[in-house]
């Protein structure tokens, strides 16, 4: 998946692209020295040698340079293709569980979901980030439904929120780090669940049913 912009931007080339590459570094390295709250857009301009005007002009606070991090490092977690769904379940969340073992990437999620419930723009590039990774992980659930591993109506973007959503308790609420352990677990519940038809679409259910 490609990272995402601010609206009527695409992504830029040549010498805007080194600018955007920066800052963006300077971010990521910014958050392993202090965390989200040391963060200024003084640091980042210091630390990327970019002008403090060009760094509001462009992103306007340090929480759209957060949501533009994010969804650029979410490339690094790729879909997996096992042959099963079990296979991809367990894959996907394992790297989902190493992605995450890095402070600085949960510092990303955590800033990105705190700027998304004070700022409109925020909380829309942030449900796009999300929108956009679960349609692509989805495409394991197709497959799986092609291969006759699940029924034709089970929803693939409730069965990857399913996945996902361990990982964001751990980080968000509980405030703790995420361990193989908690991916190990969220595939085989995922998994057990999706086969019980658990995440079959409403609009399949039998007349009558709740």
């Amino acid at each position: 998946m490609t990272g995402h912009h601010p609206p009527g931007e695409t992504r830029p080339g040549g010498r805007t692209a080194r600018t955007r590459q920066a800052v963006l570094a300077a971010v990521f390295e910014e958050l392993g020295d202090g965390g989200f709250a040391a963060i200024t857009m003084e640091k980042i301009a210091q630390r990327s040698g970019i002008h403090l005007a060009t760094l509001y002009r462009r992103w306007r606070c340090i929480e759209g340079m957060v949501c533009e991090l994010l969804s650029d490092l979410s490339a690094d977690v790729l879909l997996p293709d096992t042959g099963s769904l079990p296979g991809d379940l367990r894959a996907l969340a394992r790297a989902i569980g190493a992605f995450y073992g890095d402070a600085r990437r949960r510092s990303l999620i955590e800033a990105g979901v705190s700027a998304a419930a004070r700022d409109p723009e925020a909380a829309a590039v942030l449900r796009e980030f999300f929108d956009a990774r679960l349609a692509l992980a989805g495409q394991m659930v197709e497959r799986a439904i092609e291969r006759g591993e699940l029924s034709a109506d089970t929803d693939p973007k409730e069965v990857m929120s399913a996945l996902g959503a361990p990982f964001y308790y751990r980080i968000l609420i509980a405030r703790r780090p995420v361990d193989m352990a908690l991916a190990e677990s969220a595939a085989t519940a995922v998994w057990a669940a999706a086969r019980a038809g658990a995440y079959a679409r409403p609009d399949s259910a039998p007349p009558g049913a709740e």
